[in-house]
C-alpha cells in the first residue's frame, strides 16, 4: 500500500488533472475544427500519453527507491509530455483562434514559434534539474559549430522557408514550375515547401532547394489578375488564306463565353509557320484563369477551332499521303453519298418550311446543304445581324433562343431541339435576326444559304407564295411570345403581314412581282 502511495504521489500532482483535462478539450476542439489533421492529432495525444506512461514507470522507480534512474526519467518524460503541450497549443493558436481574425498565417510561423517554446521549456527544465545553463553556453562554441555544421542543410531549409515568406517569393495558392514538377503550393513549413500536382501528387521540395535553383511562378503578373498563357496548336493548308484562318477562329473564340477563359487579353490566333509539306501552322493564344483545369480548357479550345474551321469549310491539314483508289472504294464513297443525301432529304421533310416541295427540288437543296457544328457556348445566330442570310436545321444538340434587353440583360424565348429550324427570316427576306440563338450542348446542324434556295425560288416563283404563310405565322408566334414579356404588342392583321412578308421575298430574290 504504501509503495503504490509512493507511486502516486511522485506521478499525479496537484496540476496533473487540470493539464489532463486542458489536453483533452484542445484535442476536441482540433479534431472537430481540423478533421482534415485528424492524423497528425492522434500521433501527439499517444506521445503525450506515452510520456505519462513513462512518468508512471519513474514513479515505480522511485518506489523502489532507484532514485537517480527515476529522477532522469521523470525529467525525460516530464519534458516530452510539455512538448506535446506546447504542439497542442500551437495548432489551436495558429489553425482555429488566429484564423477567426481573418489572418491566416504561413505554416512556418507556427512552426518557429513552437521549436522556439520546445527549446525554452527544456532549458527550463534542465534548469530544475539543476543543470548551470551559464556554463553549458559558455563551454559551446565549439559544440555550436560541430552542430551548426552537421545540421547546415536543416538551417538551410529553415533559413530558406524564412526567405521565402519575407520576400513572397512565391506564396501559398500559387502554382509553380519546379524543373519538370508543376503544381500548387499548399503548404510552406520549416524544412520544406509542399506542391500537389494536377495527378493528385504531393511533392516535398526542400527549402533550400527553391532557394538555390530557379524556379517558375506561373500566372503571376505585378498588378494583374492571375491567368496565364496556354498555347493551342493546329495545321491549315497553304491553299486558305492566312487571314481567313484568323478571322475564323478568332471571331468563334471570342464571341463565346468559354469558362476560364479570360476576356481580357482577348484570345488571339496567330500564324507561326510554314511547313515544306504544304501547310501553315496556326496557335490560338489564350489567357487561362484558373490554372488547375489547363488540358480540359485546351481540349475545348481545339473543338471550337474544329468547328469553326468545319463551318468556314476550311479542313485540317493531314500529313499527305500517296493513296491508290480502286473503283470499289469509288462505289463505296458513293454509297455513303447518296445515303447522306437521303438523310438530308428526309430532315428537309419535316421541316414545315419545305413541305410543299418535290422530290427533285429536295433531292437539289439536300445536295447543297451544309454541315455547321457548333460547340457548346458558340452563338449560333446574333440578334440584330443583318449579314446571316442563311437558314439552320438542328440534326444533334440543344440550343436556347433569348433576346438580348436594353439593359444588358436577357430573356429566354424558347429552347429548340433536333429536327428545329430557325433564321428563315433571315433566308427570305434578309431581315436581321430578331433573336440570338446559343448553344446549349455540342450542336450539329445543316445550314442552307441563300444563294441555294434561289435556284429552286426562279425555277418554280410559286412557292414564294406558300412559304410567305408560313412565315407570317411563325412571325406571328414570336410576337406573341415577345408581348408576353411585354415587349411588343400583338399582330392581328394576318393577311397584311402575308403580303407585306411576300413582297419582300420577291425583292430580296429579285423576283417579279
Amino acid at each position: 500500500m504504501n509503495l503504490f502511495n509512493n507511486m502516486v504521489g511522485y506521478f499525479w500532482g496537484d496540476e496533473s488533472f487540470p493539464l489532463l483535462i486542458m489536453v483533452l478539450c484542445i484535442a476536441v476542439l482540433l479534431f472537430i475544427f481540423r478533421r482534415e489533421e485528424r492524423n497528425s492529432l492522434i500521433n501527439t495525444l499517444g506521445f503525450y500519453f506515452a510520456c505519462q506512461v513513462g512518468l508512471l514507470l519513474s514513479a515505480f522507480l522511485a518506489a523502489l527507491e532507484f532514485t537517480r534512474a527515476a529522477g532522469a526519467l521523470h525529467e525525460a518524460f516530464l519534458i516530452g509530455s510539455g512538448i506535446a503541450i506546447i504542439r497542442l497549443w500551437g495548432q489551436l493558436i495558429f489553425r482555429i483562434l488566429v484564423p477567426v481574425f481573418r489572418f491566416s498565417p504561413p505554416r512556418i510561423t507556427e512552426d518557429i514559434f513552437v521549436i522556439i517554446a520546445y527549446v525554452a521549456w527544456g532549458m527550463v527544465r534542465l534548469r530544475y534539474a539543476g543543470l548551470d545553463l551559464g556554463s553549458i553556453l559558455a563551454t559551446s562554441a565549439m559544440i555550436t559549430a560541430v552542430v551548426a555544421f552537421a545540421m547546415q542543410d536543416t538551417l538551410g531549409n529553415i533559413l530558406g522557408g524564412l526567405a521565402l515568406q519575407l520576400d513572397n517569393s512565391v506564396c501559398i495558392g500559387d502554382w509553380v514550375k519546379v524543373d519538370d514538377v508543376v503544381g500548387k503550393v499548399v503548404d510552406i513549413r520549416w524544412r520544406s515547401t509542399l506542391v500537389e500536382t494536377r495527378n493528385w501528387e504531393t511533392v516535398v521540395i526542400p527549402n533550400s532547394q527553391m532557394m538555390k535553383n530557379k524556379f517558375m511562378v506561373l500566372g503571376r503578373r505585378t498588378d494583374q489578375p492571375v491567368q496565364w498563357r496556354r498555347w493551342v496548336w493546329f495545321n491549315v493548308g497553304l491553299t486558305t488564306p492566312p487571314v481567313r484562318v484568323v478571322s475564323v477562329v478568332e471571331e468563334a473564340i471570342r464571341q463565346t463565353d468559354i469558362p476560364n477563359v479570360a476576356k481580357d487579353p482577348v484570345p488571339n490566333c496567330v500564324l507561326m509557320e510554314m511547313d515544306s509539306k504544304g501547310y501553315a501552322r496556326y496557335a490560338v493564344r489564350y489567357w487561362l484563369t484558373d490554372l488547375a483545369p489547363d488540358d480540359p480548357t485546351d481540349a475545348t479550345i481545339r473543338w471550337h477551332i474544329m468547328t469553326a474551321l468545319q463551318r468556314a469549310g476550311i479542313r485540317l491539314a493531314v500529313e499527305e499521303r500517296s493513296v491508290l483508289n480502286t473503283k470499289e472504294n469509288e462505289k463505296h464513297d458513293e454509297a455513303v453519298h447518296q445515303r447522306e443525301v437521303l438523310l438530308r432529304i428526309k430532315t428537309l421533310r419535316r421541316v414545315e418550311l419545305f413541305s410543299q416541295m418535290n422530290d427533285d427540288e429536295l433531292n437539289a437543296l439536300a445536295e447543297r446543304l451544309r454541315f455547321s457544328p457548333f460547340a457548346r457556348g458558340n452563338i449560333i445566330a446574333r440578334q440584330g445581324d443583318e449579314r446571316s442570310h442563311w437558314l439552320y436545321i438542328i440534326i444533334n444538340g440543344e440550343a436556347e433562343v433569348y433576346l438580348e434587353m436594353a439593359h444588358g440583360g436577357r430573356r429566354t424565348l424558347s429552347e429548340l431541339g433536333k429536327g428545329s429550324f430557325f433564321g428563315e427570316m433571315g433566308l427570305m427576306t434578309g431581315a436581321p435576326r430578331t433573336a440570338t440563338v446559343i448553344a446549349k450542348t455540342d450542336v450539329e446542324c445543316y445550314r442552307l444559304d441563300k444563294d441555294v434556295f434561289e435556284e429552286i425560288l426562279r425555277a418554280r416563283p410559286s412557292i414564294a407564295e406558300e412559304i410567305s404563310h408560313i412565315l407570317v405565322m411563325r412571325r406571328a408566334e414570336l410576337d406573341n411570345a415577345m408581348q408576353e414579356m411585354d415587349e411588343l404588342s400583338a399582330r392581328k392583321d394576318l393577311v397584311h403581314d402575308r403580303n407585306e412578308i411576300l413582297s419582300t421575298i420577291k425583292r430580296f430574290f429579285s423576283l417579279t412581282i
